[in-house]
């Protein structure tokens, strides 16, 4: 049986290790704040990643954003019939998607497809002794590896987004006015007079652009400090996942909380 004792020294071995964790964190991430420049003198090395996590990733944002329409749509509209509002859906569509839904579902798709390719990528490199080959070369693998990527993600995030929420708007039209008959005019004429350039759409490429640094820095961070064997990138891609689909849900409601609250 475990003694009190033995309870409370495993406890703050926990928590110990959090805390080293965390500053290990905050230290990458500075280390790559610290050496950005290298973005702006080769900014092919940055458009490179630009294409490769958000190219690769617009089929998977964009057949997701229609659905997530489709479903807005048809949900909406039946909510709203019992108010006798349905000449709202457009508004009520494209409010889900450019406040919430937009920034957040983006977001953890994003974690799940371009997060997990970064920290194989990186964790691989690990493996491989690349890292260690580019220190031996005099090449700082932040500047080299890390930056670019960073830079990557942080641009790519929000184009994803807005992708997202243009899609999934479409996709609210075809269920709302296509199939279900409601007025385009009413649709369109609503959506555009509820929908407040700063307050909505600015507040979801703030919200956008805060997500993709997030998951892209979590990412950056698992496979950077992955054990370099196949197990432990394989632990890695798996923690990018859980830590930052949570981190999105925490950023989101303080974020909602604060742009929101007035």
């Amino acid at each position: 049986m475990t003694s009190p004792v033995q309870s409370i020294t495993a406890l703050g071995g926990k928590v110990r290790r959090g805390i080293v964790g965390l500053g290990a964190f905050m230290r990458l991430a500075g280390a790559i704040l610290a050496r950005s420049g290298i973005a702006l003198k080769r900014p092919g090395l940055v458009s490179k990643q630009i294409h490769f996590i958000g190219n690769y990733s617009l089929l998977i944002i964009a057949v997701s954003g229609l659905f997530v329409g489709f479903v807005l749509g048809l949900q909406g509209y039946y909510t709203l019939t019992r108010y006798g509002s349905e000449e709202a859906l457009g508004l009520l569509v494209a409010l889900s998607l450019t406040r919430e839904l937009g920034p957040v579902v983006t977001a953890l798709l994003f974690a799940g497809r371009a997060g997990t390719s970064l920290t194989a990528e990186i964790g691989l490199m690990k493996a491989g002794e690349q890292l260690a080959a580019m220190e031996v070369m005099a090449v700082d693998p932040i500047s080299r590896v890390l930056v670019p990527r960073f830079w990557g993600g942080v641009i790519a995030m929000p184009i994803l987004a807005a992708v997202f929420s243009m899609v999934g708007i479409l996709g609210g039209w075809i269920v709302g006015v296509v199939l279900i008959g409601v007025d385009p005019g009413v649709f369109w004429s609503q959506m555009q007079g509820g929908v407040d350039v700063v307050k909505d759409i600015l507040n979801g490429v703030i919200k956008s652009v805060v997500f993709g640094i997030a998951v892209t820095l979590i990412a950056l961070h698992a496979g950077w400090t992955a054990k370099p064997t196949p197990e432990g990138v394989s632990r890695a891609t798996t923690r990018t996942v859980v830590a930052g689909s949570l981190v999105v849900l925490g950023l989101d409601f303080v974020l909602t909380a604060l742009m929101f609250s007035n």
